[in-house]
């Protein structure tokens, strides 16, 4: 009996002793403290029997300070006798035992810190049990309540990070936002939940770009940084996670003071973590990346190369096998990269790649970082070639671009990248390269990849602007290379993506959720992961996720999975009738069916290399070929910017820019406006229209054979800044010799050859309903917040009265009378529609370019969802309905391109502004033309087949009535015809 005293007499003691230093260790992070207390209280386990009443709260101490050994240490043995020892505290524990709510809190605790470290979906699972068990059994007054609300809410983020189910971050806020309300000033678990807080509303910013959400993360974490007392053991990571949130706004508002103060904050972070401690090369990882960042905004020389001190002691203190070891060394890389790519010298390039290198080396194949670290890389031996001049860097660029780009695990969007540069690199070096078709086949199949598995035309668009103008490059490889039928390939691929998804409407994916919606599902969620898992770039280690903390091995084998579960729904998806191309370009037979036979198409593509037509006729076997060895990029981009100052000297970019008077005394509300007479040399406008005629069209019409005798029909499919010139105009207008492109064809201009073909076969299958054949037209001339054009009453008027006179059926609302509703609806009921009206091009978001009409606008989005069917013809007579986007050049953003991909099969538009006496000449001439023809017996309702041959007719009706000036073509030359 004695004995049996002395032992719980002793028990109690050395486990009072236990508590003491593990309550010191808070104190001091001192590790020999948390070892100590952990002896101690295994000694007081022993001597405790089974049954007695403090053996669970006993086990709790020990389980608490194994946590705290495994958060200073990182050893997995020490999370996992923490776990077992708090479950054995659970199963003894009575209900209503005092320690129960502190054993839950606990062991929910540890197995949050194994899930964090291994994981294992049931541990995180069973940690938001055993928290949400002791939330329950824990009275409101408990002091212990918020601190198991904050471990509980971070818990459910925690599990955020496997699920992505948003519904998993909402339970954390809302845990974290009671903890926080039921905290008072002072509580000792306070700035805890608001550091958890903080980082779950970051978390949830990242997913939905909500800017409240960074703000919030902001506020919560400053406020647990204020209320933290200096040298407590959370200190440091609180300031980490308040660095990461500043940079994550920064990099949103690009306000330099959150960057300077989250580098103050992580220079503290670092002063205050003791050396050894595990979180010590975490928060160095942070710092450098966070001084980097502001290198990188500021240029300042002492932040790159601290940052690369940093990471090089972060990599130090690294074990040589750790999971972490390869991120850190390319963090190392790419500061050196950074800090040589800025005035640095050619060591810091051998520097940066003996880092990489080694990344490389220890990045299993299949780990989905691998890609963006041999494209890394890549990059640090081809800016070692700039300097070296050495063939030998330059084919180890090449071939880590390579090995990228044909990697067959990666994300679409990942190994475009790559394959850009891979191609370009070959192109610009290694010109006549066997190596070099594939290249461009891998880059061009990868962006018509990207583009069909982006849902929205606004995704396209922005995610095309890093690919705009390889189509051009590929395309003068192939023709160099004698592969006409390659570079058309390439050609229709890579241009026009945009204007394919606003012409179809729905993108392959969505016409694949009609067919099998579960397919297309899986598609599009595999091809999110796969991007997303290679994305993570080594940036702040606080807060990764668990993909990105299991082992390298593991997350290989993972993400190979996930590529060969894409290739299997890729085979699944083309094997379904109808799908057999399904994300796939078409090859360039079939680009070659449903040709219109009236006429060649004529696709010019000019890159920095050279500038080549390929020729369309139907019957022939294959594209022609025509060098154009004349003309120049630097000869086109000249043209466009002297066309470009010439129109904005004349105001000639906004309708209705003014209202001056022509030298003959006649009004005009459309932007023109009469300019001094040149004097000395060629007019702009002139000299543009010669030099497109003599080293451009001129070659193209002759070598095609085209006699100056009745005009044959061509369409034009120019490319890259050509999509900005008038082609359709070119000549030669003063001087002993008048010659141009309307002595010899009748001109229309198409996005692609696919727009052209896909109108011509609609044209057959699909004849005109004569029960709505007939024109509706409207004028708005004066649209709130616009200037006013008051001459497009008349022009409306005057077609009106002439179609009346003629038995058309015709309909004209004017100004406030038609709403945008009706006006949907009357374009509904009558296959051709004029609108004479103000336009406003959206370049940054297609579809809600618009037509401003007095009751409100017009947009693109709502016209192409309308039911359309029976659409032909569209007259634009409004301001730039034909102008393209500069930085976008090759994806027909504008309102003609938008009107036929809402179902017109042919537009006119206008390149500039239009004066508005001589628009309604031209639009009279051009429905007078029309009707001549039904008149004698063509067609007997209002057919738009005609509208070419009309409208060059009516300009060379207004060029009989008018000089050749410089005045008199910027007139005339701005009407285009687009479509079939």
């Amino acid at each position: 009996m004695l004995i049996w005293l002395t032992h719980l007499v002793l028990s109690a003691c050395l486990n009072q002793e236990g508590l003491e230093i593990a309550q010191r260790s808070e104190r001091t992070r001192s590790l020999s403290d948390i070892s100590e207390s952990i002896s101690l209280f295994h000694r007081a386990i022993q001597l405790t029997p089974e049954g007695h009443e403090d053996l669970p709260r006993r086990l709790n101490n020990i389980g608490g300070s194994y946590m705290r050994r495994f958060e200073h240490t990182g050893q997995i043995s020490d999370i996992n006798e923490a776990i077992s020892v708090l479950k054995r505290a659970d199963r003894i524990a009575p209900e209503g035992h005092a320690s129960l709510p502190g054993i839950l809190c606990n062991l929910g605790g540890s197995s949050t810190l194994r899930f964090d470290r291994v994981g294992d979906i049931s541990d995180i699972n069973e940690a938001i049990t055993a928290l949400q068990r002791a939330v329950r059994i824990t009275p409101k007054s408990n002091a212990d309540l918020p601190g198991m609300l904050g471990n509980l809410g971070l818990s459910f983020r925690l599990r955020f990070g496997r699920s992505a189910d948003l519904s998993d971050i909402a339970e954390a806020i809302s845990a974290l936002q009671r903890g926080v309300q039921l905290a008072p000033e002072g509580h000792p678990d306070l700035p805890g939940v608001l550091c958890n807080l903080g980082g779950t509303f970051k978390l949830r910013y990242l997913r939905t770009n909500n800017p409240s959400d960074i703000n919030e993360a902001v506020s919560s974490l400053r406020r647990a940084v204020q209320l933290t007392p200096h040298g407590h053991a959370d200190l440091p990571k609180q300031l980490n996670s308040f660095g990461g949130s500043l940079l994550a706004r920064f990099d949103r508002i690009g306000d330099l003071s959150d960057i300077t103060e989250a580098i103050s904050a992580l220079r503290r972070a670092v002063k205050l973590t003791p050396q050894g401690h595990a979180e010590l090369p975490k928060q160095l990882t942070s710092l450098g990346n966070m001084l980097l960042s502001h290198y990188k905004r500021t240029g300042n020389f002492s932040d790159v190369s601290e940052s690369i001190t940093t990471h090089e002691r972060a990599v130090k203190l690294t074990p040589e096998r750790h999971a972490y070891m390869p991120g850190r060394l390319n963090n190392v890389g790419i500061a050196y990269l950074q800090r040589a790519e800025r005035g640095g010298g050619i060591s810091d390039l051998s520097e940066a790649i003996l880092a990489l290198q080694r990344v490389v080396k220890l990045t299993p194949q299949g780990h989905p970082d691998l890609i963006s670290r041999l494209t890394n890389l890549g990059r640090a031996f081809l800016n070692r070639f700039a300097r070296s001049g050495k063939y030998g860097d330059l084919d180890e660029a090449v071939s880590h671009y390579k090995a990228a780009a044909t990697s067959n695990f990666g994300g679409p969007q990942l190994r475009l990248g790559a394959a850009r540069e891979w191609a370009l690199l070959l192109g610009q070096y290694r010109p006549k390269s066997p190596e070099i078709l594939l290249a461009f086949d891998a880059a061009l199949d990868l962006v018509a990849l990207v583009a069909g598995l982006e849902q929205t035309v606004q995704g396209r668009y922005t995610q095309l602007q890093g690919v705009s103008g390889l189509a051009l490059e590929a395309a003068s490889v192939a023709c160099s290379l004698n592969r006409v039928d390659k570079a058309l390939e390439w050609l229709e691929q890579g241009r026009c993506l945009v204007w394919s998804q606003l012409n179809n409407l729905r993108t392959p994916l969505d016409s694949l959720y009609l067919k099998d919606a579960k397919l297309a599902r899986s598609i599009a969620e595999t091809s999110k992961q796969l991007e997303s898992a290679g994305s993570s770039q080594e940036q702040f280690e606080v807060g990764m996720t668990i993909s990105e903390k299991i082992s390298l091995e593991d997350e290989a084998r993972t993400h190979l999975s996930l590529a060969r579960q894409w290739d299997d729904l890729l085979r699944s998806a083309r094997a379904i009738p109808g799908f057999e191309n399904f994300l796939m370009p078409l090859p360039c037979s079939t680009l070659l069916q449903h040709l219109p036979e009236t006429g060649p198409t004529v696709i010019i593509a000019v890159s920095e290399r050279r500038c080549d037509a390929i020729a369309l006729l139907a019957g022939l076997d294959g594209p022609l070929h025509i060098p154009l060895p004349n003309f120049t990029l630097t000869r086109a981009n000249e043209y466009r910017a002297s066309l470009a100052k010439q129109l904005q000297s004349r105001n000639l970019r906004v309708r209705g820019g003014g209202s001056p008077t022509l030298p003959d005394g006649e009004f005009t509300g459309r932007g023109i406006r009469p300019a001094p007479v040149e004097t000395g040399g060629e007019d702009p406008i002139h000299h543009v229209l010669r030099g497109l005629w003599n080293d451009l069209v001129k070659p193209i019409l002759d070598v095609l054979g085209i006699p100056e005798t009745l005009p044959t029909r061509v369409w034009w499919c120019p490319t890259g800044a050509l999509s900005f010139l008038p082609i359709h105009a070119a000549g030669i207008y003063r001087g002993p010799k008048h010659e141009s492109v309307l002595d010899y064809v009748v001109s229309s201009y198409t996005p692609n050859v696919t727009a052209l073909t896909d109108r011509a076969k609609d044209a057959k299958a699909r004849p005109i309903d004569h029960s709505i054949s007939g024109l509706f037209l409207t004028n708005q001339p004066n649209a709130p917040g616009a200037k006013s054009i008051p001459g497009t009453t008349d022009e409306v008027r005057s077609v009106y009265e002439r179609a009346t006179e003629l038995g058309m059926r015709v309909l004209k609302l004017e100004g406030s009378t038609v709403t945008v509703k009706e006006c949907l609806k009357q374009m509904e009921s009558f296959s051709s529609v004029h609108l004479a009206c103000h336009a406003s091009q959206n370049a940054a978001d297609p579809l809600q370019s618009q037509f401003l009409l007095h009751t409100g606008a017009l947009n693109l989005a709502t016209i192409i969802q309308s039911n359309l069917k029976n659409a032909d013809l569209a007259f634009l007579s409004a301001c730039q309905t034909s102008t393209g986007e500069e930085k976008l050049s090759d994806e027909a953003v504008h309102l003609a391109a938008g009107m036929l991909a809402a179902g017109y099969r042919r537009v006119v538009g206008t390149m500039w502004s239009i004066d508005d006496r001589r628009a309604r000449e031209v639009a009279h001439d051009f429905y007078e033309d029309l009707w001549m023809k039904r008149e004698q017996g063509c067609d007997r309702g209002f057919d738009g087949s005609l509208s070419a041959y009309a409208l060059h007719r009516a300009i060379q009706q207004l060029r009989l009535r008018i000089d050749n000036s410089e005045l008199s073509l910027l007139t005339w030359v701005p009407f285009v015809h687009f479509g079939y």
